[in-house]
């Protein structure tokens, strides 16, 4: 999809997300002292505006403006400050070695754009700054929910891991289960694959 049809899609309903951070993101950046945050694919901000709650100084880029303008109004309504760039991340170039913490959640793009953004992104954390990436598993296709239904666009241990071995210490790698409660789902809920990958810039 391309920023015209995310802008759409955020249009035609109050929230896509939850204003709630993503669960894995509160679990392994909760650790980390507060520093310079890069949230690249930021959405409507859930995930920008709970790390600036927590002390970060977050630069929040994704190429939905619409989006981004939700970011700033949750931002404002939860009383904290996040600077936000409307741009597309495959060809977004952030300060290099800049941030103590670079996210990417739920950014989804074909092998090739996806491996150079991952790239782009341990190029700009500093040294013994941190790389975090949450995104829909490969498996979750025929084990899990949800999420893009192309496997070519999912992510996996072994692709994040392999492109910022280069770069980083791998921390920790795992595909994880997150349970999943909606409208018309079973009351105990359904689970979803997530990749989580956290590494360490060297």
């Amino acid at each position: 999809m391309d920023s015209e049809e995310w802008d759409r899609r955020y249009t035609e309903t109050e929230w896509i997300w939850s204003a709630d951070p993503n669960v894995w993101v509160v679990r392994e950046a909760s650790p980390l002292a507060p520093g310079r945050a890069l949230d690249l694919a930021a959405g409507e901000g859930r995930n920008s505006v709970w790390l600036a709650e927590h002390g970060w100084r977050v630069d929040a880029v994704d190429f939905s403006a619409v989006a981004l303008n939700r970011a700033d109004r949750l931002a404002v309504h939860q009383g904290v400050e996040i600077t936000t760039h409307h741009a597309d991340v495959s060809d977004f170039a952030p300060e290099p070695a800049a941030y103590d913490l670079v996210l990417l959640s739920y950014l989804h793009l074909p092998g090739p754009e996806q491996s150079r953004v991952l790239h782009t992104a341990a190029e700009a954390a500093r040294v013994g700054g941190t790389l975090l990436l949450v995104g829909h598993d490969v498996d979750n296709l025929e084990h899990g929910t949800g999420g893009p239904q192309d496997a070519t666009v999912l992510t996996s241990v072994e692709q994040v891991t392999g492109a910022w071995r280069e770069h980083a210490r791998i921390e920790y790698a795992a595909v994880e289960r997150r349970t999943v409660r909606q409208e018309g789902m079973p009351k105990d809920g359904v689970e979803a694959l997530d990749t989580v990958v956290r590494a360490v810039r060297e």
